[in-house]
Parts: structure tokens; C-alpha cells; sequence
């Protein structure tokens, strides 16, 4: 469990390293063209584990056994059904006979071992090994059927294969990294690193068609993409983070603005080894001391979702943590008093040098300001300089960043994570949650995110809302951001 979480903790880090890069492209007649700010250094996701990988091709390209909807539920996907055994160590997929591979090519029980086998190679990335760690053995009695052997029951196993570690690969595929091949409605047509991704509609769908041909084109200036938009070289923005222009969006007929929420966590991450922060009343102090509405509405507008824990509301057991330490200055000054800092401290504060993070720094000093914490702010190149500094070395205070993978939670109970958080029960719990009765899970896990939150382990900031917006016509788009895909397989023009 130790070494998967360690692993789980990396992936967290390396979905984070990607940022915008280039910009701007026009628009070409009968391609429906996105705007996004993470541009796949690579599109080999068996050995990356950049987070815009899966953005364009999972589901779109490549498809997984099972599926989360945009609700967060599990769905049958390349498996008509699943079952597990009583015990815990046995889950059987039943493939739907009519799944097809672009090539044509029939999607095998072979081929999701194939698959599986690949996503737990040594030459796999650590996030893919680790969530794939409790499987012993891989069987296929028939052409449909695939079993998996567990060491031992994991709760988590199903969701790990609904996302990037339970991809099917078309087994004729020699490129991964430029050309994978899967049983998506997409292939890949045309790559271009940095720059643009092209997804053109298979053409030996299993699915239905009608679908445009796509391209992702990156933009390192969100502001620049926000004009593309305007002028009609895009034609979709995937993630709008330039909430100040979204008026410009709402109140005009000519778009269609969709709000959702993500999985991406704003926390201000404090070293829990850091002298004054390993007091409880010093943490519960500054989440008391910052007014998070007010610091919400100077980074995203008011947009957005307050949280209290590690968990987003699309998690099966999520629950409203978000007023567990109320705005209160004066109490917090009374905390500080009672931890033996009556005259203040100085805590230094190294962000990540990210538009909403820079922003949220600039709210955090002066709210702490006044209950008596100077705080000495540093604002670090992301990712390299973050990376090094804050995750690898933990050489700060009080950190912000945004955590974009689903159900992270489990990185708390890593005690080498950057946070430096230990708590035996919280470790427990999430051990049980994982191993113990699948009918437990849930509660267990609400058990656990409420230790985060009453423990004041870290300031959970606010949860990134997700607004995408479109040109008007543009039908099939999602709400929210369960997984790490752009989900395009429902997309249409209407007109």
C-alpha cells in the first residue's frame, strides 16, 4: 500500500507539469476546432503521465472496460459486465462482441491483456504501475472474457480502470507516441508537439457517426485564447480561465456557456514538519484567519466551489466539509495566542508561479496579515523550479497549487509527499477503505475527509469550477470533469 501511494503521489506532480505552450490557429471549414492550455508533450500515456494526454485521447481514442460518466458514476464501456467475486480477489469483464478497433480488428479478451500487461510493465509510469499494483494475474478463458487475479481486495481498482491505466490499445499499434491506435470514435491524424492534436472520426466506427473532425490547439496566454474565441478562430474553449471575461460569453446568443465543476483541488499546502505548522492550533489558526468567498471572488470571479477536505462532489463520498473553520479573525488570533505566538510569526510562502495561484498568494498574505503572520512570498517557476523546491525537497511554509488528478486523496496518507502530513488514523482508514468491504468503502472514506479537514492538514481553497464555452451549435459537449478526458465522443454540429 506504502509504495502504491508513494507512486499515486508522483502522478500528482507530473499531471501538474504541463502547461500552456503556443497558440493561436483559424479555424478551417467543418472542423470543430478547441482551445485548451496543456498542450501533451508526448501521446504515449503507457510510459507519461502528463494530464493532457488523457485529455484528448481518452475516450476518444483509446476506450477502457468501464467508463466514469459525467455524473461520476461507473458505466460499461468495452465490457457489457463485470462481476466480483465474494471474496474480493476475482473481477470478470464480459466484452461486448460488436467492439471494434479503428483498424477493424476485433477487441479481444487478448487484447485487454495485452493492454493491462503493458500498463504494469517496468516500462510503465509509476502512476500506471501503482494503480494496476493489486493484480496478481490476467486470464482469458474465451475471446470475451477477461479475469482478473487480485493479491488482495482493492476497493479502488474499477476507477483506475475506467481512467488512463485501463485503456485498450489496438495490439497493431507501432507508435504510441505519434500515433496511437484504439477503438475510440477518433484517430489521431495529425500531431503536432506543442502546437496541436488533429482527431478524425474513425473510419471503422463501432460507434455511431456524425461526429466533425476535431483539433486541440494550445495557448500559453489564456487571454489570447479568450480572443480567439471572440473572433472566430476558435470554436470551443475547453477550460475558460479568464473568469473576468466571462460576461462577454453569457449575455450573448452566439454562445453556449456550460458550467460544471472539476477535480481540481486549489489547496494551500502546508509542511506539516515545519515547526510552527506542526502545531494544530498554528494550521486551524490560518484557515480561520483567510476569507476564502473573498479570495474566491479575487481569483475566479466568484466562480467555483468551496471545499472543506480533499474531495470534490462528484466523489461517492463527498460530503460539505466547506464550513468546518468559518472565517474568524479575532479566534484566530486567540489560537495563535494559545500555540505561544501572541506577538505573530513569519512563514514563508513559495506558490507555484501559475496566474491562480500568484493571484491567491497576494489574498492569503494580506488576510493573514491580520491576525499577525508576516508572510515572505515567493513565487517559483512551474513546474521545474516548484518540482524541486516545494514537492521534491519541501523547502518551504505554505504552498498553493492546484491537484487535478481524481480521488488524490490518498496522497495524505503518504507521509514523503510534500505536505509531510502524518496521521496514523487517517492512514488506517484509507487502507481500510481500499482493502476492506466494498459496502464500506464509502463511509469509511467520509471518515477520512473529515480528519483532514478537523486536523487542518492543509487550507483547501477552492475546488476549479469548469466552464467551457462554445459557439452556439455545438451540441454533446460535458459538464463537468469526472476523469482526465475532454470527452468529445457526443459532440455535434447542429448547424
Amino acid at each position: 500500500m506504502r509504495g502504491q501511494l508513494k507512486a499515486a503521489g508522483l502522478a500528482v506532480a507530473v499531471a501538474l507539469s504541463t502547461t500552456g505552450i503556443t497558440g493561436c490557429q483559424s479555424a478551417e471549414e467543418g472542423v470543430l476546432t478547441i482551445g485548451a492550455t496543456a498542450a501533451p508533450p508526448t501521446l504515449d500515456l503507457v510510459s507519461n503521465a502528463a494530464a493532457a494526454i488523457p485529455q484528448v485521447l481518452l475516450y476518444n481514442v483509446y476506450e477502457t472496460l468501464i467508463r466514469v460518466d459525467d455524473s461520476g458514476k461507473l458505466v460499461g464501456l468495452l465490457a457489457k459486465s463485470w462481476q466480483l467475486s465474494e471474496d474480493g480477489l476475482h473481477l470478470a469483464f464480459h466484452l461486448d462482441p460488436s467492439a471494434r478497433f479503428a483498424s477493424g480488428a476485433a477487441v479481444n479478451s487478448a487484447a485487454v491483456k495485452a493492454s493491462l500487461e503493458r500498463m504494469r510493465a517496468e516500462s510503465a509510469s509509476p502512476v500506471n504501475q501503482a494503480n494496476l499494483s493489486a493484480v496478481k494475474a490476467i486470464r482469458t478463458p474465451d475471446d470475451a472474457t477477461v479475469i482478473l487475479d487480485l493479491s488482495h481486495r482493492d476497493n479502488f481498482l474499477l476507477f483506475n480502470l475506467a481512467s488512463t491505466s485501463g485503456v485498450v490499445i489496438d495490439p497493431a499499434t507501432k507508435d504510441l507516441a505519434t500515433r496511437p491506435q484504439g477503438s475510440g470514435p477518433y484517430v489521431v491524424t495529425e500531431f503536432t508537439p506543442g502546437h496541436s492534436v488533429t482527431l478524425s472520426p474513425s473510419a471503422h466506427p463501432w460507434h455511431e457517426g456524425g461526429r466533425p473532425t476535431v483539433r486541440f490547439s494550445y495557448y500559453s496566454d489564456p487571454t489570447s485564447q479568450t480572443a480567439a474565441l471572440l473572433s472566430g478562430d476558435l470554436d470551443v474553449v475547453s477550460d475558460l480561465t479568464t473568469p473576468q471575461a466571462l460576461s462577454r460569453f453569457t449575455s450573448n446568443p452566439a454562445y453556449r456557456v456550460l458550467r460544471g465543476t472539476t477535480n481540481g483541488e486549489v489547496v494551500l499546502g502546508m509542511n506539516n514538519t515545519s515547526k510552527p505548522l506542526s502545531d494544530r492550533r498554528v494550521r486551524q489558526a490560518i484557515l480561520m484567519a483567510i476569507d476564502r468567498n473573498g479570495l474566491l471572488d479575487v481569483v475566479w470571479n466568484g466562480q467555483g466551489t468551496l471545499i472543506g477536505s480533499m474531495v470534490p462532489p462528484t466523489d461517492p463520498w463527498f460530503t460539505d466539509l466547506s464550513h468546518t473553520w468559518p472565517y474568524d479573525p479575532a479566534r484566530a488570533r486567540k489560537l495563535l495566542a494559545e500555540a505561544g505566538y501572541p506577538n505573530g510569526l513569519t512563514l514563508r510562502l513559495r506558490a507555484a508561479a501559475l496566474p491562480y495561484a500568484t493571484a491567491a498568494s497576494r489574498v492569503v498574505a494580506s488576510d493573514l496579515a491580520q491576525i499577525g503572520i508576516t508572510v515572505d512570498s515567493d513565487e517559483l517557476e512551474f513546474p521545474a523550479r516548484w518540482l524541486d523546491v516545494v514537492y521534491t525537497r519541501a523547502d518551504y511554509d505554505l504552498t498553493i497549487v492546484a491537484h487535478v488528478e481524481a480521488r488524490d486523496i490518498v496522497n495524505w496518507a503518504n507521509p514523503d509527499y510534500y505536505w509531510r502530513y502524518r496521521n496514523k488514523e487517517f492512514n488506517r482508514l484509507i487502507e481500510s477503505a481500499q482493502t476492506g468491504p466494498a459496502d464500506r468503502t464509502n463511509e469509511t472514506m467520509m471518515q477520512a475527509s473529515r480528519i483532514l479537514a478537523t486536523d487542518a492538514a492543509g487550507g483547501f481553497l477552492f475546488l476549479m469550477p469548469k466552464i467551457t464555452i462554445s459557439k452556439a451549435g455545438i451540441s454533446g459537449l460535458q459538464r463537468n470533469s469526472t476523469s482526465m478526458s475532454f470527452d468529445l465522443t457526443k459532440v455535434r454540429r447542429t448547424r
